[in-house]
């Protein structure tokens, strides 16, 4: 099974963790790494995981080595999440800023930084759109586990201690 940038609840090691928000701080930036107007795919850790066992309860019935893809959160114009983690953190009393993610630093460290180096490499997932269709995953499961963005932002940034009045 293939998905986009997980996020969720405690997943520390991840754009949204590690790009888009600082874990343990109050969100007051908002980074946005892609380029204006790139789409970018989305998956919800939850729903993948419902994903799967519910694709390991149909093992007999499927192909071997059959490949499925997860529609998840389709980003349409790179700002879509990151309104959403604006308006989050904004009903629940914060404010936060949208801010382009700083490429130029990362470019600057990189000789000295090997997973800086790694991450310049993959840049171009932020500059040009990937889309997986999820159309076969739908037709074997009925559709597709999917939390709303909203909903799904909200404990993601409450699991990784960024929500206004939690504690670091």
């Amino acid at each position: 099974m293939r998905a986009g940038d997980f996020f969720g609840p405690q997943v520390g090691n991840s754009w949204f963790a590690q790009g888009l928000v600082k874990p343990g701080q109050p969100v007051r930036t908002v980074r946005m790494p892609g380029d204006r107007g790139v789409g970018h795919q989305w998956s919800y850790l939850p729903d993948v995981a419902r994903t799967m066992v519910a694709l390991l309860a149909r093992r007999s019935t499927l192909a071997p080595f059959a490949a499925f893809h997860m529609a998840g959160h389709w980003d349409a114009d790179g700002k879509r999440m990151a309104e959403s983690i604006r308006r989050v953190v904004e009903r629940r009393g914060g404010r936060a800023r949208l801010a382009a993610f700083p490429w130029w630093m990362v470019r600057l460290a990189s000789p000295f930084v090997a997973t800086l180096r790694e991450l310049l490499e993959m840049r171009y997932l932020w500059r040009q759109p990937v889309r997986m269709d999820g159309g076969k995953l739908a037709a074997v499961l009925g559709e597709e586990p999917h939390t709303p963005l909203d909903q799904a932002v909200e404990a993601t940034l409450a699991g990784l201690g960024c929500l206004p009045g939690q504690a670091a």
